[in-house]
């Protein structure tokens, strides 16, 4: 199984289970999109910082305790409280600051706030990523596993569904999309449908790969094999 490419074994757990029955959207896969380019999207995804899983916070926290000196090295300067809890107590995320001009993508989307999470350098780079592979990890070891997952997102059972479905969102179906805001995940670069790119599912081989090996399954040749109809 695939866990033993993160150091987050109960949350990939927990995600295993949710995808190791789920329906994948063959169609939402064919859509084309384009590769992260940090120089173009300057980490717009990491706006708001990340949500974490207990298991995830203790692991940063760790990291944190033991690499201080490191972080520090990549120009970060950390608050007190990295990890803050959010919606009344009941979740933690990573916390943010306000963003420089300079740090943002020109098209970065109006309905964003100007943040950013607080593990990004100048550029955009992820220091918890940097760490990993700067030490001889896999570079999405100790990375939240929210985060290297996007652009895929896992939409639970519901009425219309009776198993989850690993897909792409659009503008239309984006489940963060309300009145007064348009959207999250198909509002990012990698997110957004993109004719002049390729298939999502070449795009994105290395999350579609790993997130089979978590789940016990080929997703990656399930979406890569020749429909029979």
């Amino acid at each position: 199984m695939g866990v033993h490419r993160t150091v987050y074994q109960k949350t990939a757990e927990v995600l295993r289970e949710q995808v190791r029955e789920a329906l994948l959207d063959h169609d939402a896969f064919e859509q084309k999109v384009r590769a992260c380019e940090l120089e173009r999207c300057r980490a717009t995804c990491c706006h708001d910082g990340v949500y974490l899983s207990q298991e995830e916070v203790e692991g940063i926290k760790k990291l944190l305790a033991e690499n201080a000196e490191q972080f520090a090295s990549y120009g970060l300067t950390l608050p007190e409280e990295p990890i803050i809890e959010t919606r009344g107590g009941r979740s933690m995320k990573t916390a943010i600051r306000g963003a420089e001009p300079d740090e943002l993508a020109d098209d970065f989307p109006r309905h964003f706030p100007k943040t950013r999470c607080v593990f990004l350098d100048k550029q955009g780079r992820c220091g918890i990523q940097r760490l990993s592979m700067e030490q001889g990890r896999e570079p999405w070891f100790d990375k939240p596993l929210t985060c290297w997952i996007h652009p895929i997102v896992i939409l639970p059972v519901s009425e219309e569904r009776s198993r989850p479905l690993v897909t792409l969102v659009s503008p239309e179906n984006d489940p963060q999309k309300t009145e007064e805001y348009p959207g999250f995940a198909s509002c990012t670069h990698c997110g957004r449908l993109d004719e002049g790119g390729k298939k999502a599912r070449q795009v994105l081989a290395a999350e579609l790969e790993m997130l089979g090996e978590i789940a016990g399954r080929d997703i990656l040749g399930e979406l890569n094999a020749v429909p029979l109809y």
